[in-house]
């Protein structure tokens, strides 16, 4: 009670986000029980049909299920893969630039692209890679090359979503890095030059291996959002064409159970998915912990 009267003001800032978190995140896990029910928006939820598993076993039946899950897991391992490897490499050249003045233009640039959103960005690249006129087509036409379906054609489309992804955010994605090679004490360069070392050699045995242990805690902690392969960027960048190879489990929720009405089927899709989460992020906080000695408190 003590310690409550002495940090009031610390809880009454956090007072409005308990707030925000009790309204949007914990009072609406009682719709979870529609996933066990036939549900009718008209009958609500104490008037739909209990049918326990029966959504489950559908989801395992229907094949676009098995299909969006898949996809889910492609896109998503690759983002995690591409969003680890970018930002690692371009924070090792940006540690390269002596010039400090061209270091904070270049860093601010890269930031940019992660404050837009995906509604803005969609629309650019909507744009610019149509091939009909899109400035990217017609730069392909010049050097002979047809025009590609970025957004129009399965493979394409998971290859511009990767891309695009990993352009907005590897400048962000950078800084952690570069808070990794900030606590690089300088004396192991002094060591290293004084023995010889060449740049290339202290990059090698001295710069890399300091950021491996940030790169363990990324990557693995990334492992918990791989479901979560991007229900903006997919949303404004997809279409019918190209459902095969690019719907994943949050746009193949929003079109079941808000587009065609089966909101039980879509509620059990987005329960599984969170509960595969929730291990997910609790072995990624474990796997963190042992290989790179990180923990929350």
């Amino acid at each position: 009670m003590r310690q409550l009267k002495r940090h009031w003001p610390f809880h009454l800032m956090i007072l409005p986000s308990l707030v925000f978190l009790i309204l949007f995140s914990y009072l609406p896990m009682a719709g979870i029980v529609m996933a066990f029910q036939d549900f009718k928006p008209r009958l609500g939820i104490t008037g739909s049909e209990w049918i326990g598993l029966d959504n489950f076993r559908y989801m395992f039946e229907r094949e676009d299920s098995l299909e969006v899950i898949w996809n889910t897991l492609v896109i998503a391992v690759l983002k995690i893969i591409f969003n680890l490897a970018a930002p690692f490499t371009f924070a090792l050249f940006l540690n390269e630039v002596r010039k400090e003045l061209f270091k904070r233009y270049v860093q601010t640039m890269v930031y940019l692209p992660h404050f837009l959103s995906w509604v803005i960005l969609g629309g650019i690249l909507i744009d610019i890679l149509s091939s009909d006129g899109g400035f990217v087509n017609r730069i392909l036409g010049m050097v002979g090359i047809g025009p590609i379906f970025f957004l129009g054609e399965g493979n394409w489309f998971r290859f511009t979503v990767i891309i695009s992804e990993v352009w907005k955010e590897f400048g962000y994605g950078t800084i952690v890095f570069l808070a990794a090679l900030s606590n690089i004490n300088p004396s192991l360069y002094e060591a290293a030059e004084v023995d010889g070392a060449s740049r290339w050699k202290q990059t090698l045995h001295i710069t890399m291996p300091s950021m491996v242990p940030m790169a363990i805690v990324v990557g693995t902690l990334a492992l918990g959002n791989i479901l979560n392969a991007g229900f903006d960027q997919i949303f404004n960048l997809y279409n019918p064409l190209v459902y095969d190879k690019g719907d994943i489990i949050d746009t193949f929720v929003y079109r079941t159970a808000i587009i065609s009405g089966e909101m039980g089927f879509g509620t059990a899709v987005g329960l599984f998915k969170s509960i595969i989460s929730m291990i997910l992020i609790f072995v990624s906080y474990r796997m963190a912990y042992k290989w790179a000695n990180y923990r929350i408190f």
